[in-house]
């Protein structure tokens, strides 16, 4: 399964306003693993950055006066992202901007959801957590995230945040906390005896009472009803092999 984390920095907040992108991030994942492959690039927009935008990412003018444009770039970009799932905090913003960017460049690239899919973490974490805030800092507080480096946005480092982030909402940080060793060890065993020996390694075995004999009686009686029920034998003697 390959994903890619995705993330980008805008001259401003609508692209319908003639903003631009001026720079994309991706980190890949595959199999629930960051690779260390990505795609980042600074972009020429051709036209100025707002201030308030500037203000969030810390991107100047200048920085991107020596820049490729997105036309330059849009191939090496398709080929990174092509039959990959795309995920991305508030993708309808980044999607838009994409696909913004594409339109420009003439009909003959489509738009973005041609080459891949696109999985929206910002609704994944309304659903995971209603009522809460759910910006990417505040998952990366409420996950234990390191975001300290996070002083500015940026579409590479926020990509890698987000992979974290992402991984840790769908449940992948406790098998990215093993060792190598322990790693190599797991691959090798069935899981029920994975699972055993975490439990076995963590705490003592749990106590398993026994069932009085009212209880078992009270529990033959019900299964003689629901033999009545069905005209025959209940499901759970088929199962329980009573």
């Amino acid at each position: 399964m390959r994903q890619i984390v995705f993330d980008t920095e805008t001259t401003g907040l609508e692209a319908a306003e003639g903003h631009r992108i001026i720079e994309i991030g991706c980190i890949e994942v595959i199999d629930r693993r960051v690779t260390g492959r990505h795609f980042h690039q600074y972009l020429q927009p051709d036209r100025e950055i707002d201030e308030g935008a500037q203000a969030v990412h810390g991107i100047s003018n200048e920085l991107l006066a020596d820049k490729p444009r997105f036309g330059d770039v849009v191939g090496s970009f398709i080929d990174f992202v092509r039959g990959a799932e795309l995920i991305i905090h508030n993708a309808r913003f980044d999607v838009g901007f994409v696909n913004h960017e594409l339109s420009r460049l003439g009909g003959e690239w489509g738009v973005l959801t041609d080459y891949c899919t696109v999985t929206d973490t910002l609704e994944m974490a309304r659903k995971l957590h209603p009522g809460q805030r759910n910006s990417l800092d505040a998952l990366c507080k409420r996950y234990g995230i390191d975001n300290s480096q996070r002083e500015l946005h940026g579409a590479l480092l926020d990509a890698t945040i987000l992979a974290d982030v992402y991984l840790a909402m769908t449940g992948g940080q406790v098998a990215l906390s093993l060792s190598a060793e322990e790693a190599a060890v797991e691959s090798n065993d069935a899981p029920e005896r994975t699972a055993i020996r975490r439990l076995s390694s963590t705490r003592p075995p749990l106590p398993v009472p026994k069932a009085m004999e009212e209880e078992l009686a009270a529990h033959e009686a019900y299964l003689s009803l629901l033999d009545k029920e069905v005209g025959g034998v209940c499901l759970w003697r088929t199962l329980a092999g009573c």
